[in-house]
């Protein structure tokens, strides 16, 4: 009975087991499942977004990072085929930087197997070191290359590679020093292989060998020594210890200048090693000390190595060429940094038009020459005006090439079809790009038309050229016309000179008292009488028309100056009228014979205007307008208005009261700006503002006196000046400027007499080109800087991001987003131009602010503007329907400078006199009293 109850037992027991091991191999078997369809789901997410960006790359091959996505994709997938592919293409279009070489050259190395396949990695190798100065991938190449030594002439190649690599990389401060090591280990290995074997007698072909074989270690460690490298020192133990003689005196002196050199150079590898990226203000200061000391090598050197790090800087490509192009002047170093340079940075117009100079400068064959500038129409630059640069500098070496003694050539017929090619080009790709012109003055058809009048003799296409000119909008300018009367006068004849005159005073819009002078001139020296009466006639009614056109502008400005003063009037009085309702409205009955009697009382001082009807409409408030223009507004935090402030109970307005009776007014002495700052921005609402304020400015210096603002009510006014002891304390104070004093940013700033100094200014934004920064417009209302950046990131490294909102902190849908470099917000301006945001679709542009424009002072009005040559606002002036606004009493002034300046008027007295006396200041209202009573 007790056996068979064991045995029951028992498989009782195994049954228990092997259901938990079927259980087990069970759950196994789901998790293996799970996993593996996980796996599954991956790889096909994988190979979705391989195929996204191989198509997004078939639409723009320039993609910087699209490239280096797919290619770690590839390689994380393991398809060799296809990235070996994505490399070639990749650096096809860019130089590839030494993470990238390292990996490439690491999986060929692993792929390689037969000597067919060495030579392969050999020719990667040889394209690695040519994109940039990498000392890890020379000593790869070098460690690689001793692979092969047993193939015949095994040994010589590698001495050549390594001999190239100290050419190259020898110099490095820093990192030269592992190159010279590696090839000396190399030298020995080879020395063991020629020592004699113990106890035998060396014969003397394997004596001479040896010597061989010592002396070229002796002069690698000799090399060595006589060049400023990191840890000098333990080379020179090495050498003594290594070599059975003495060292000689030269080498000597060698290592101590070197050592000397060393010394000088390792503030600047300091500077280096702790700075962060990019480091571009070390590597210039370190350049500059090169520089001075002259050694070509080391300054092309550090050249490669700035730009190893900075590759995405035109900046620092364009002057590094142009040190090659005026110093070395070697063909094949100038030549691969402009290329390496354009395939860096090819958006920059710059670079390529250096490019194309260094090819024709060292004479390279035309057709490679053409080919780069089709590269360069292919790059992509950002403004309109690029295109025209670069067709401008590709036909100037057209034009070169051209002998013009003979009357026709194949480069001449080049060059008349790159001419048309161009101004067909700027025409349709540009314009339909760009949505402007690159070249509204027709600077290219201008160029061609002289080439043609001067160095072709062919004045008949000359004109025609100018009348495409004409009829491209450029008619209404006079200095065009005069552009053209000149070039007719140098190469063509007087009746076409008449001819253009003509039809100039006819269409010029601008300035039509210029050309009217002109033509009388020509018609004075060579014209008849008929010819003379004819230009009078023309002229006079011409300029009789223009001048009724400008008395009607004058009165209709007038009209409008007078508009505006009678809403301004208006708007006024029904302020006030709002202000006395709202009054009688809190007053009690008892109180008005208060109002009555009490002029200087508190109900009878004029309310304050709101900060919301003096600045509605204003846009993005800046320091400038809040703390020097408008320093009696009240503002919130960053300019934001606050609506309703605290009203002072009876006490305070008594107490208020009593210290500005105990405390007279104390004016502001000019004399003492230098050692005051103003403060403003401050709460309406501080207490004390005297102690508040010298706790926080006492940390700057001793502070003589802290005058605050008030108002006629005893209220605080939110600014005050602080005086300090000395001129030092002051200058320190500004760094207090933007601490955040109950809650507002508090504004700082040097303490300047307007009167003394009416355009003194703060403006703290840029107003030129900022490449590496963006404007974005259109955005949501309900956009949020996170938001935005969220968006902007994708594209490269944000660095600052700056909504623009109105003076009461509302959104205006409207931001800057600056980049770390140009090429991270060249690629924003190409991915996020034309996004739809929350239904807005956003314009995304470079950053290209206007300058700052500040209110016209009252005595300069608009006859100062218009009297400005038109010059200076570019080729289609200042508007396309602008007319002059200027007195023919001013005119005739105006004429006699212009045609003082052309060489048309004798300096007689009565015309210098007139020239150098000042006109009278007017205001608008003047100018137009003036012209009606004319």
């Amino acid at each position: 009975m007790a056996a068979a109850a064991e045995a029951e037992e028992e498989a009782v027991a195994a049954t228990t087991v092997e259901e938990e091991r079927r259980q087990e191999g069970a759950r196994e078997d789901e998790g293996d499942s799970d996993s593996s369809a996980d796996g599954e789901d991956e790889e096909k997410e994988n190979e979705a977004e391989i195929q996204r960006l191989e198509e997004q790359l078939s639409i723009n091959a320039f993609d910087y990072n699209c490239h280096l996505d797919l290619i770690k994709l590839l390689r994380q997938e393991g398809e060799l085929v296809k990235l070996r592919r994505a490399r070639q293409k990749m650096s096809e279009l860019f130089p590839l930087t030494e993470e990238i070489w390292l990996d490439w050259l690491k999986d060929e190395i692993r792929m390689a197997s037969e000597s067919t396949d060495r030579e392969k990695v050999y020719e990667l190798f040889e394209r690695a070191v040519k994109d940039y100065i990498c000392p890890e991938i020379w000593l790869e190449y070098a460690q690689y290359s001793i692979g092969g030594i047993g193939q015949e002439g095994g040994i010589e190649k590698v001495r050549s590679i390594f001999e190239r690599a100290l050419t190259a990389v020898g110099l490095h401060v820093t990192k030269g020093t592992a190159i010279w090591e590696a090839y000396r280990e190399f030298e020995n290995a080879i020395l063991e292989t020629v020592q004699p074997a113990a106890g035998s007698i060396p014969s003397p072909e394997q004596q001479q060998t040896l010597c061989a074989q010592l002396e070229k270690i002796h002069t690698l460690f000799r090399r060595q020594l006589g060049l400023p490298l990191l840890d000098m020192e333990a080379t020179y133990a090495e050498y003594e210890e290594w070599s059975e003689d003495p060292i000689p005196e030269a080498v000597i002196k060698n290592y101590k200048k070197a050592l000397q050199l060393m010394e000088k150079s390792k503030p600047y590898e300091e500077a280096l090693l702790v700075a962060e990226t990019p480091k571009l203000t070390e590597y210039q200061a370190y350049i500059d000390f090169e520089m001075k000391a002259g050694d070509p090598a080391r300054i092309q050197l550090i050249y490669e190595r700035a730009l190893a790090e900075n590759c995405l800087v035109p900046d620092l490509w364009a002057r590094y060429n142009q040190y090659l192009d005026r110093q070395l002047k070697v063909k094949e170093l100038v030549l691969s940094a402009h290329d390496r340079a354009v395939r860096n940075c090819p958006w920059t117009v710059g670079l390529w038009n250096q490019y194309l100079l260094a090819m024709e400068r060292h004479r390279v064959d035309h057709q490679i020459v053409s080919e780069n500038f089709e590269k360069a129409l292919n790059a992509g630059f950002i403004q309109a005006t690029d295109y025209v640069e670069i067709w401008q500098a590709y036909l100037d070496y057209l034009r070169r090439r051209v002998d013009f003694t003979q009357d026709s050539s194949k480069e001449l017929e080049e060059l008349r079809s790159a001419f048309a090619r161009a101004v067909e080009y700027l025409k349709q790709e540009v314009e339909e790009r760009f949505s402007e012109s690159g070249d509204p003055s027709c600077t290219i058809m201008q160029n061609w038309a002289r080439i043609e009048a001067r160095l072709c003799n062919n004045m008949q296409k000359a004109r025609e050229l100018w009348d495409s000119i004409m009829t491209k909008g450029n008619a209404k300018y006079a200095n065009m016309w005069l552009e053209y009367y000149n070039l007719e006068r140098a190469h063509g004849d007087t009746q076409h000179c008449r001819k253009a005159l003509h039809r100039a005073v006819q269409c010029t819009s601008d300035y039509p008292e210029h050309v009217c002078e002109v033509l009388l001139s020509l018609e004075r020296i060579e014209g008849t009488l008929e010819d003379w009466d004819a230009a009078v006639q023309k002229t006079e009614n011409r300029l009789a028309r223009v001048n009724e056109q400008r008395v009607k502008a004058a009165e209709k400005e007038a009209a409008l100056v007078k508009q505006e003063e009678e809403k301004a009037e208006q708007r006024k009085q029904a302020r006030a009228e709002k202000k006395a309702s709202k009054k009688a409205k809190k007053m009690k009955p008892g109180d008005k014979r208060k109002v009555e009697d009490d002029d200087d009382g508190e109900w009878g001082q004029e309310e304050e205007e709101q900060p919301s009807k003096r600045h509605k409409g204003d846009g993005d408030s800046t320091r400038a307008e809040e703390e020097v223009e408008d320093m009696e507004v009240e503002t919130g935090l960053f300019g934001r208005s606050t609506p309703a402030r605290p009203a002072a109970s009876s006490k305070q307005k008594e107490k208020a009261a009593a210290s500005r009776k105990e405390a007279p007014r104390v004016l502001h002495d000019s004399a003492k700006d230098n050692v005051t700052v103003f403060v403003s921005n401050l709460s309406y609402s501080m207490a004390d503002p005297e102690v508040k304020l010298k706790e926080l400015f006492e940390s700057c210096g001793e502070v003589v006196e802290i005058r605050p603002i008030f108002s006629n009510r005893g209220t605080f006014r939110g600014y005050c000046y602080v005086e300090f002891v000395d001129e030092k304390s002051a200058l320190q104070a500004l760094g207090l400027d933007r601490r955040i004093v109950e809650g507002r940013p508090m504004f700082v700033s040097p303490c300047v007499d307007k009167n003394k100094n009416p355009d003194f200014k703060v403006f703290r934004y840029s107003t030129a080109l900022e490449k590496h920064k963006l404007f974005i417009s259109g955005l949501p209302f309900s956009c949020t800087k996170e938001e935005l950046e969220e968006m902007c990131k994708v594209h490269g490294n944000v660095k600052d991001i700056r909504l623009v909102t109105n003076r009461a902190g509302k959104p205006k849908g409207l931001a800057y987003v600056e980049y770390e470099n140009e090429a991270q917000a060249s690629q924003a301006v190409l991915k996020m131009d034309g996004l739809t945001i929350k239904e807005n679709v956003i314009k995304v542009a470079i950053s290209n602010p206007p300058l700052r424009k500040f209110p016209d002072k009252p005595e300069a009005g608009r006859a100062s503007q218009s009297m400005v040559p038109r010059q200076i606002y570019g080729a289609r002036g200042k508007g396309r329907t602008q007319l002059s606004m200027v007195p023919r009493a001013l005119q005739r002034q105006s004429n006699l400078v212009t045609q003082a300046e052309n060489g048309m008027v004798q300096n007689s007295p009565a015309t210098s006199s007139a020239a150098t006396e000042e006109p009278k200041k007017m205001s608008n209202a003047d100018f137009a009293r003036m012209l009606l009573e004319k």
